[in-house]
């Protein structure tokens, strides 16, 4: 099915709950583009670099008033030191919407994203709103799917101001299936391609069934960092489920089986689309 008119959707779950599988038959169904907040932040963690942002160099021995006008964001930053100091020092700032991130180098913001990452913890919300942003704006009004964005009421404010969504949905799977999911699964890093011991192994264990190239484990996908993701997911993203159900636009899944899942969903968004696009005409 391709899309007659312009889709904006957001898929929500815990890391593990198909979220990546789910969206990849939607977009295949119906057109939408996929955009992943964890591929982007991989891509930004492999580079080790701040290009998505932009960085201001200042004498912090005097005052500074900096103004950056992007689009629909306007950031005012005003700095003020002490005038008595004697060694003038420079400091790099990255401007990202909702603050400032201090940088000593550029890199720095691929390796702040790591940390986080393999702490399983959640990248700051100024980091990724920006980050999420720039890669919409690069779609030039075509239809999308968020996959993995945003995940706190911050970002999903910051998402609001700039567009409006049509539909979020929300996959339930028991953390428990997350788990086991997660643990067994590793992946070539090369390529991305990921198995699963329990359900999709490779042919030779431990080794990509294309090239033959070992397969690694990744930092988040070690039952210590699991645990951690899942709740820090629970703790921040409850609140935003709560946001898009007030708005009237969430649709919650439920199960433990992708595959016995992504039907409704199927249906959901036909239903969906076909309502919509009776309001266009």
């Amino acid at each position: 099915m391709v899309l007659p008119r312009v889709i904006r959707a957001v898929i929500m779950g815990p890391p593990g709950s198909g979220k990546g599988t789910v969206s990849g038959r939607i977009t295949k169904t119906f057109g939408l583009k996929h955009i992943s907040s964890g591929d982007i932040l991989r891509a930004n963690i492999n580079a080790q670099t701040g290009q998505r942002c932009q960085v201001y160099t200042a004498n912090i021995c005097a005052r500074v008033t900096w103004t950056l006008e992007e689009g629909p964001l306007l950031l005012n930053i005003t700095l003020d030191v002490a005038e008595s100091c004697k060694d003038k020092i420079a400091v790099n700032f990255c401007f990202m919407k909702g603050g400032v991130t201090h940088l000593k180098e550029k890199k720095e913001l691929g390796l702040l994203m790591k940390s986080c990452i393999d702490q399983g913890q959640l990248v700051p919300d100024d980091v990724m709103s920006r980050l999420i942003l720039n890669d919409l704006r690069a779609i030039d009004g075509g239809s999308w799917l968020l996959d993995g964005f945003p995940r706190t009421v911050s970002q999903a404010e910051a998402l609001d101001v700039v567009y409006t969504l049509d539909t979020v949905i929300n996959l339930n799977v028991p953390f428990q299936t997350i788990k086991q999911r997660l643990t067994s699964r590793w992946t070539h890093l090369p390529s991305g391609r990921v198995y699963n011991t329990d359900f999709n192994p490779p042919k030779v264990p431990g080794f990509d069934d294309d090239t033959g190239e070992p397969l690694f484990q990744r930092d988040d996908d070690k039952p210590e960092t699991v645990t951690r993701r899942l709740k820090s997911y629970e703790t921040q993203t409850e609140p935003v489920l709560e946001y898009y159900r007030s708005k009237g636009v969430l649709e919650t899944f439920s199960g433990t089986e992708t595959n016995k899942i992504w039907p409704h969903v199927e249906v959901f968004l036909q239903r969906k689309l076909s309502s919509i696009n009776q309001k266009v005409e």
